[in-house]
């Protein structure tokens, strides 16, 4: 039921992933005043007030639905501000005048009106001219009252009135919560929206520590895992492929790697043109760290390589990938105040990317550090000491595969590799 109410809202005054908070707002209440008007010129009827008071209902009912038409389907709301604020105060004005001034309880919806007026203002000059033009109305309408009281149309008997001050009390009781339940809703929304928005800036735990201290310790991890990959022969191939298909092609992949490196507790760091870096370990330290990023990374070779088929299927060129991975100390946290992003640093993120640039296309190459880490598990391959840029001769190996003993026929692990992963979490993790 909550879903359908949802899609039902969103129907009627914009899905909130898409419209602004205040255009939102302004489609809710400008629907709610044209059925509300409406509604009153029917009331009007059977209670048989005039017809004043029935076109007076009706026009302006219309008038509403003309402003949501434009806000809700021509994106006019900015300038209909002030239009929606000189109606409903016209209204009203002119309502308690036909409905015995103040002894009638029509100048209560000046409460709710002005509530409106603040809600969808927007800007601080707006929400200062809203209080003067209703403190204005309002003292108008008491100054015609004292002066003037022939201008005002009196009830026939205490009873009408009786019953209308009542009715109007009660309907702008239920009004005024209305428009709770609506700014509550709505910045319900929005505030999910922009939590979901700085969750895919930024893990959950630094997310959560930015919004309560404003800023974002830097922490430094004994030990974690850093994996690099970058496409070989990219320039070629773009050179021949649309921006637009160049995107596209860089964006499934990417999204992809995303995905491979969520199930494998990797934390993506980030995209440097057609080079993809995350990292295993950080923010939440553990020990399987460099299991999970080899994991990750021969499942991403896996992908890289069906896709190569399907590519070669359609004689289409494909891109081959380079893999480096570096286990060892680095720092983590945010930096800056604008554009912000989680990042990591140390001589571990350099030498990652290293092992990346001293790879081979197609293959996985890892370090000594994280070597020593996954070699009980995995097929390793020496390659020897590889000279680096800056780094000098680092030990090098290739990653082959699971360990056959602990993998299915598929190459994925099986039950027993499991078993020696939940050997290696269940330790308490690594301080970081």
């Amino acid at each position: 039921m909550p879903a359908r109410l949802d899609r039902v809202l969103a129907t009627l005054i914009g899905d909130y992933r898409h419209y602004s908070i205040e255009r939102r707002l302004f489609n809710t209440i400008s629907l709610l005043n044209t059925v509300a008007n409406i509604g009153g010129a029917f009331a009007a009827l059977i209670y048989e007030s005039g017809p004043f008071l029935i076109l007076l209902h009706l026009g302006t009912g219309i008038l509403f639905g003309v402003f949501y038409y434009l806000s809700r389907f021509k994106d006019s709301y900015r300038i209909l501000y002030w239009p929606f604020i000189a109606v409903i105060l016209a209204f009203l004005f002119i309502n308690s005048l036909f409905n015995a001034g103040s002894a009638g309880g029509a100048h209560y919806y000046l409460i709710p009106a002005l509530v409106i007026g603040v809600i969808l203002s927007r800007a601080a000059r707006r929400t200062i001219g809203a209080f003067v033009v209703f403190g204005v109305t309002t003292t108008a309408l008491f100054f015609v009252e004292h002066n003037h009281p022939d201008w005002i149309t009196q009830y026939a008997t205490p009873m009408q009135r009786m019953l209308d001050v009542r009715s109007n009390f009660l309907f702008v009781q239920f009004l005024t919560g209305i428009l709770v339940v609506v700014l509550t809703k709505n910045l319900n929304q929005e505030r999910a929206k922009s939590d979901a928005l700085l969750l895919n800036i930024l893990p959950s735990s630094v997310a959560e520590e930015l919004k309560a201290y404003d800023s974002v310790s830097p922490r430094h991890y004994e030990s974690a895992s850093v994996l690099f990959t970058d496409f070989v022969g990219f320039t070629q191939i773009a050179e021949g492929m649309s921006p637009d298909e160049l995107i596209a092609e860089l964006d499934a992949c990417f999204s992809r790697f995303d995905a491979i490196a969520r199930k494998h507790k990797l934390e993506k760091i980030k995209t440097i043109g057609d080079s993809y870096m995350a990292s295993g370990g950080v923010p939440v330290a553990n020990r399987t760290h460099a299991l999970d990023s080899v994991l990750a990374a021969l499942e991403i070779q896996r992908f890289m390589m069906e896709l190569a088929e399907k590519k070669k299927a359609q004689h289409r060129p494909f891109w081959q990938l380079r893999l480096g991975i570096h286990t060892g100390p680095l720092v983590a946290g945010v930096i800056g105040r604008e554009k912000f992003a989680y990042d990591v640093w140390g001589d571990t993120v350099n030498t990652a990317s290293r092992l990346e640039s001293s790879g081979v296309a197609g293959r996985i190459n890892m370090s000594g550090a994280t070597y020593e880490q996954v070699k009980d598990l995995f097929v390793c391959e020496y390659r020897g000491k590889i000279s680096a840029k800056h780094k000098g001769d680092i030990d090098m190996y290739f990653v082959n595969a699971i360990q056959p003993s602990l993998s299915h026929d598929s190459g994925k692990p099986n039950q027993r590799f499991v078993e020696l992963y939940n050997v290696i979490s269940d330790h308490s993790p690594s301080q970081a």
